[in-house]
């Protein structure tokens, strides 16, 4: 079985309220973590074997399966996590600014606000990625009012052409 579909059992796992906040609370804070230790060191790119990569950010390999979910759709090539074991050779090739956004749009407040991000893109260049976040969740109508001109080009309301049937 793939570490991923073991992550995705053991995230899944029935538990109390207790031992599911518990589970959560030790995971996010193995999160933040990695996190802080890749800003902090200004690494865009991660390399190597799985289980040593693991180690090195203090998770078991499991565990860094599920991070690696949540970084993957930052990562300039995806990697294909159902193919990941421990002995697995992964390059990590970080995108910061798309990683910034997927922060924003997971509401991870914890993680978008750590102070680690001053020194890898700077304040203007964080406040224009929240300016697209913010634009991207604008919902836009593409209705025609009957008022309006009409679509087809006509030069008439929408009303009086084709929205007369």
């Amino acid at each position: 079985m793939s570490l991923f579909k073991e992550w995705k059992e053991l995230a899944e796992k029935h538990r109390t309220q207790e031992e599911y906040n518990k589970f959560w609370d030790d995971y996010l804070e193995k999160e933040k973590k990695n996190y802080e230790s890749i800003l902090e060191k200004k690494e865009n790119t991660v390399c190597g074997k799985l289980n040593q990569i693991a180690e090195g950010f203090g998770m078991d390999p499991i565990f860094f399966a599920g991070f690696l979910d949540g970084i993957n759709t930052s990562l300039i090539h995806p990697i294909d996590l159902d193919a990941l074991h421990e002995d697995s050779e992964i390059n990590l090739e970080i995108d910061f600014e798309k990683l910034y956004f997927n922060m924003l749009k997971a509401k991870a407040e914890w993680l978008y606000n750590l102070p680690q991000w001053d020194s890898v893109l700077p304040q203007e260049k964080r406040t224009e990625i929240t300016k697209g976040y913010n634009k991207s969740r604008i919902a836009v109508s593409t209705k025609v009012g009957r008022n309006d001109p009409c679509p087809c080009g006509s030069g008439k309301k929408y009303k009086k052409c084709c929205g007369s049937n």
